[in-house]
């Protein structure tokens, strides 16, 4: 499963943890999924992303976390944009 980091240790990066590893908040909103695994984001954090694209990509490197991607030498990280007014005339609300 992956966590948008709300900002605290790790500034504000996905991370990605195994099933049972990371417990979901009942603040949390799934969000998706990412090569079936859910991802998730807490939903104070959702209102700042809510008009947004967010795209989880992967770069060499090593992040600050407890990640399970660390020891593999790459990090993921969370691209965004702005929608377009077609877009935001689209959208799906989140499931709660």
């Amino acid at each position: 499963m992956f966590h948008q980091s709300g900002g605290c240790c790790d500034g504000s990066a996905p991370m990605c943890f195994a099933k049972g590893d990371f417990l979901i908040g009942s603040r949390d909103l799934c969000l998706g999924e990412i090569h079936g695994c859910k991802f998730y984001m807490a939903s104070d954090q959702f209102e700042y992303y809510k008009n947004m694209q967010i795209t989880i990509d992967v770069s060499e490197g090593r992040g600050s976390s407890f990640s399970l991607e660390i020891p593999l030498g790459v990090r993921f990280m969370s691209l965004s944009r702005i929608f377009t007014d077609d877009e935001i005339e689209n959208i799906r609300p989140i499931e709660t």
